[in-house]
């Protein structure tokens, strides 16, 4: 990109010395102004230049730019699901609203008549991973609705998933480039999967149970066990009933079964030392999430979980200066992880 003093002197330059060419003469300032409006040229121009690279494009910009190459289009936030069980008498319509004392809220998606108690299903109002709350968390009614007393969420909600990131967007765009999708190969089945919201990965294993015959294995978008209600998703969109009759994005002659991924829980054990201004339940919560971050940023890539970067990841923690006594599944050595499972954070004990 050109410097507007630069061109300026350049500009200059290329006067003849019998004009007068000081500061604040007619030439000066004619080209200082002329150099000022270049300068803004070029600017522009890098910056168009810049957005040639795909790598370089964000937000819209990819999402357009992607969608224009391939028909590809970024996953949208899902709103996430459970139910909740209401003391009173009554009826809950549809949209009628609850809440976590978080502020959380979540709406009825049936309406229902309640006698004494029952269960409703409910969706939460803001879509995004925000909507995962705990069980028995759900405990509030913003607006009072009649006839009833109570509120609560015997079960976790699931499936509350954050818009499709730039980066796993990118991902999907780049297996789609590189590994080219054609007439059901393993890559089909894998775009296939992945187009559906709140899939993250997938695993394909071909002629699995005899001729014309493909098993598809997806984990989430947290790089989890996937619920069964994606595992239907992803079934229903690839070969709905999994009767090979191609009324989806599957050829007809290809039974297609779609299962989550088995979770392999990762205990971990150790002894650390604590920097000044932690509390060993901080150190702990930091461990979690540095370890949950590892297993996610592994998960269908790497056949083992490394005890190694386990104790890596463990030093990388805030919090922590140093560490002693690592148990991974009570062991130190490297834990095996199968075709079709996938790791996720199990009991994490942290003694100080």
């Amino acid at each position: 990109m050109a410097d507007k003093d630069q061109t300026l002197i350049e500009s200059l330059a290329s006067i003849p010395v019998t004009y007068d060419k000081s500061v604040g003469s007619p030439i000066y300032d004619t080209l200082a102004t002329a150099a000022e409006q270049f300068a803004k040229i070029d600017a522009n121009i890098d910056a168009v230049r810049q957005k040639l690279s795909i790598d370089k494009l964000t937000g819209d910009e990819l999402a357009q730019r992607i969608k224009e190459r391939t028909g590809i289009e970024r996953k949208a936030a899902t709103h996430s699901r459970g139910s909740v069980t209401v003391t009173g008498t009554g009826t809950i319509f549809t949209g009628d609203l609850f809440e976590t004392a978080g502020s959380t809220q979540f709406q009825a998606i049936e309406t229902k008549a309640i006698t004494d108690n029952g269960t409703v299903n409910v969706k939460a109002v803001v879509a995004g991973h925000d909507g995962d709350v705990p069980a028995n968390t759900i405990t509030l009614f913003p607006v009072t609705l009649a006839g009833f007393t109570a509120v609560n969420n015997p079960q976790p909600t699931i499936d509350g998933f954050n818009a499709e990131s730039d980066e796993d967007l990118l991902q999907r765009y780049y297996e789609r480039v590189r590994t080219p999708a054609t007439s059901g190969n393993k890559a089909h089945y894998k775009n296939w999967a992945k187009e559906v919201p709140g899939v993250g990965d997938a695993r394909i294993i071909s002629l699995w149970k005899g001729d014309n015959t493909v098993k598809v294995i997806i984990i989430d978008s947290e790089k989890r066990p996937a619920s069964e209600t994606i595992v239907a998703a992803v079934q229903n969109h690839i070969d709905p009933g999994s009767t090979g009759k191609g009324e989806g994005a599957a050829p007809m002659g290809a039974f297609t079964t779609v299962v989550s991924a088995a979770a392999v829980a990762i205990n971990v054990s150790v002894t650390v030392s604590i920097s000044a201004g932690y509390t060993i339940q901080q150190v702990m919560d930091n461990i979690t999430v540095r370890l949950t971050e590892h297993l996610q940023e592994i998960a269908f890539v790497e056949s083992i979980v490394s005890y190694a970067k386990v104790g890596a990841t463990i030093l990388d923690s805030e919090g922590v200066t140093d560490y002693t006594d690592l148990l991974v599944n009570n062991a130190t050595v490297n834990v095996p992880i199968k075709y079709e499972e996938v790791a996720v954070v199990g009991a994490v004990v942290v003694n100080g």
